[in-house]
């Protein structure tokens, strides 16, 4: 009698608290549209092993660009002595079909990334920077203010040269060398990077470790020194927890989520870390709450269709895996 008493209250109080951070979602976010930045192209495709063909690339971005996106992540200019898969990506940018009312984004590490990039003409870049000392190091060869000084020279070329700058945040509330992080780091870093003059900082759950109160508590701490608006959600699937700490983004006003179609992606410097969250899966949220992304899902299920049989695996989109069925 008592453990069914028990159960009651823990039921009467996961009520409570999941219509609370539904309401609050419809109080703080600021519009009805969230923007869906895809990085499925470049975060998602850069680990894998196997090369993709470049064809299959420009095939893959081609067909993304038809669902509705406003913004695809399409390659990065890093040394392909690391990361191989990426070595086609001045052929892969010039051979895409790019559409007006979409940005095409790339990654660059460094100057000689950014000069490599601007070769080919691109207009908007996305820089790197961590929370983690250990993280930074590993991944970048860097302490964390060495990172940032690179990204400044990269700021302040592309300023000179009308090019957007976007700023990725990694391991913003665990690290697979650091662990947890505290979010003032997360916040230093962030004001540093729009003080470079970057016009959106990407807070990354780069492990997928991130639950409702360590996202809550980092962005607490981060808004202290900007505005949502100022500010977009990437977060990995690892312990399933990717929709749920997206919603934590909402409901602090944050109405821009990246994501990676069928799932794509990882980290390779954390053991068991899986994928991005699925695009499938937060547009199928998204609507289902009543918000508009301008996305046609049936079309994004076809592209993570296509994707997923390029690298001979099946996709972690669990919506895409529902349609599916659905269809059969």
């Amino acid at each position: 009698m008592k453990l069914e008493v028990r159960e009651m209250n823990v039921c009467r109080i996961w009520k409570q608290k999941s219509s609370q951070i539904l309401r609050k979602v419809d109080i703080h976010t600021t519009t009805d549209f969230v923007k869906i930045v895809e990085v499925g192209p470049r975060d998602g495709l850069q680990n894998e092993i196997v090369f993709v063909p470049t064809d299959k690339k420009i095939k893959f971005i081609d067909k993304l660009s038809q669902t509705g996106l406003c913004s695809i992540e399409v390659t990065s200019f890093v040394n392909p002595k690391w990361v191989k898969q990426m070595s086609d990506n001045k052929e892969v940018f010039s051979k895409i079909e790019k559409k007006a009312n979409i940005d095409y984004p790339v990654l660059v590490p460094n100057a000689k990334g950014l000069y490599d990039a601007l070769e080919v003409g691109v207009k908007e870049v996305a820089v790197f920077a961590s929370a983690s000392e250990g993280f930074a190091m590993k991944n970048t060869n860097g302490s964390i203010q060495q990172v940032l000084d690179r990204i400044k020279e990269v700021t302040t070329i592309s300023r000179g040269k009308g090019i957007k700058v976007r700023a990725y945040v990694s391991c913003v509330v665990g690290c697979p060398y650091d662990g947890q992080i505290s979010p003032k780091s997360v916040a230093k870093v962030t004001e540093q990077l729009l003080s470079f003059g970057c016009y959106e900082i990407s807070l990354g759950d780069t492990i997928g470790v991130g639950t409702i109160n360590s996202m809550n508590n980092m962005l607490k701490e981060v808004l202290n020194v900007t505005s949502p608006k100022k500010l977009a959600v990437h977060c990995h699937d690892t312990y399933g927890q990717g929709l749920v700490n997206i919603i934590v983004g909402l409901e602090k006003g944050i109405n821009v989520v990246d994501s990676a179609v069928s799932g794509l992606g990882g980290c390779p410097f954390a053991k068991g870390a899986t994928g991005n969250v699925a695009t499938e899966d937060v547009v199928y949220m998204l609507h289902g709450m009543g918000l508009k992304t301008g996305i046609n899902l049936e079309e994004l299920v076809e592209c993570g269709n296509f994707i997923s049989n390029i690298i001979g695996r099946p996709t972690q989109s669990r919506a895409n895996q529902a349609l599916h069925k659905k269809k059969s």
